[in-house]
């Protein structure tokens, strides 16, 4: 047995997992893992890649740069050019990143699952009451990017963004074995709702939810970086028309982003939990 796969072995054991993932101080780690990575140090950046690489599946093959300033370079990397073309249907929803797809299925009026037999509330997720009504009865699918996975992630489709919220919150570790264990996990965490409008008027709102050790989400329509640092309002109100495929921004180390759609689009084929994902790919189609 190789070294990574006996590191593989031992931490895929679920009480284990858990236990370093979770029992630890997460909020203080996750803010020194944002500055460590920062760090522009070729010792420091070889060793951190190396031991990544050790502990995952990373792969920099498909990196538009082979030499890295940080860390953080490596995990916010760009792709070359056109190994991400999206979907142009444009009666398609496209994955807005790589991801592995998790929960998802019809909004129960206003509930959705986080894993079968747990469910949580759009309320919970959303806090606007408004926002909730207009995905009641919709679609929800969940993306889960892996630490290794390409960070970046892009517009699923033509759009109009009118308000980004975010809500300040815990940073729980958002593997399977901790959604099983935590309850209202994604209604805990950190994360922005982005709320958009397709060109034929019905909401769409992404959500990317931060996790242990992802110091902040980027977004670039706004010029600016939010996280648990951010202080003072914490609405930003939009005016920004984005093109399907277009970047939006950066996770710093991966994390999860819940897709809300209207209940007349319906999931493409291939689209089943535990399958891999890449930006651009169909994954809601209008009926």
């Amino acid at each position: 047995m190789t070294v990574k796969a006996l590191i593989a072995s031992f931490t895929q054991q679920e009480d284990l997992n858990f236990l370093l993932t979770n029992r630890i101080p997460r909020a203080a780690l996750t803010r020194f893992m944002g500055w460590f990575s920062k760090i522009e140090n070729p010792l420091v950046r070889d060793f951190s890649i190396a031991l990544w690489k050790l502990f995952s599946d990373l792969d920099l093959s498909e990196a538009r740069k082979t030499h890295f300033k940080s860390l953080h370079d490596c995990f916010t990397r760009e792709l070359k050019p056109g190994l991400r073309p999206f979907d142009p249907d444009p009666a398609v929803v496209a994955s807005p990143s790589d991801g592995i797809v998790g929960a998802h299925g019809k909004i129960a009026d206003t509930e959705l699952f986080q894993v079968k037999g747990a469910p949580y509330s759009l309320l919970d997720l959303l806090g606007d009451s408004a926002l909730v009504d207009q995905h009641r009865n919709g679609s929800f699918v969940t993306l889960r990017l892996t630490s290794s996975m390409y960070h970046r992630f892009h517009a699923p489709y033509d759009a109009h963004i009118e308000r980004v919220t975010l809500i300040h919150g815990d940073v729980w570790n958002v593997n399977p074995i901790a959604l099983k264990r935590v309850e209202r996990l994604f209604c805990k965490n950190e994360r922005a709702v982005i709320r958009t409008h397709l060109s034929t008027g019905e909401a769409v709102t992404l959500v990317p939810v931060a996790a242990i050790l992802v110091a902040s989400i980027r977004l670039h329509f706004l010029d600016i970086v939010l996280n648990a640092q951010t202080k003072g309002p914490v609405n930003f109100p939009c005016d920004v028309n984005v093109a399907k495929g277009e970047e939006l921004g950066w996770f710093e180390h991966g994390s999860t982003i819940i897709i809300l759609a209207p209940g007349d689009f319906n999931f493409c084929d291939g689209i089943a939990e535990g399958s891999r994902i890449r930006a651009g790919q169909a994954l809601l189609r209008r009926k």
